[in-house]
């Protein structure tokens, strides 16, 4: 973790406050000065589906979306399975845990395949959305029934 925050004081100011530092244990710490996550906030973003797409593969704690996928795991208890950091990470980029999965890069812009003219060096999610919808994720404690 220290080599790679050591990295990240060499990389231009503007670039440090506007990424995430990603890191290869699985965590990405929030980027410098970045405004903490709100969960109500992060809570729309997932049941947003012109946004993020999440109930399309998982399935959560949003009772009023009746719709929810069952692809990917339920997020219910992730919570409490993962921390802050290593919830940042997998939805910056969950292909660093696993290079097949169908999880779309949320904060990645560079390797991509077939990207959509309008995502073409945009990021899904901006930083602060992806703060807010860990900071609902970390609320997430309680097992799937």
């Amino acid at each position: 973790m220290a080599r790679v925050l050591a990295l990240a004081a060499l990389l231009p100011a503007a670039t440090a406050l506007a990424t995430p530092v990603l890191a290869t244990d699985g965590a990405a710490s929030p980027p410098p000065g970045a405004a903490p996550g709100d969960p109500a906030r992060g809570r729309a973003i997932v049941a947003n589906r012109q946004l993020s797409l999440c109930l399309l593969c998982h399935t959560g704690p949003i009772p009023e979306d009746r719709f929810q996928g069952n692809l990917a795991p339920d997020l219910r208890g992730v919570g409490q399975r993962w921390t802050a950091d290593q919830l940042r990470q997998r939805i910056m980029d969950a292909s660093q845990f696993n290079p097949s999965t169908i999880m779309p890069a949320y904060h990645k812009t560079a390797g991509l395949n077939r990207v959509a003219a309008t995502y073409k060096d945009k990021t899904i999610l901006t930083t602060q959305q992806i703060e807010d919808v860990v900071a609902w994720l970390q609320t997430l404690r309680e097992p799937t029934p």
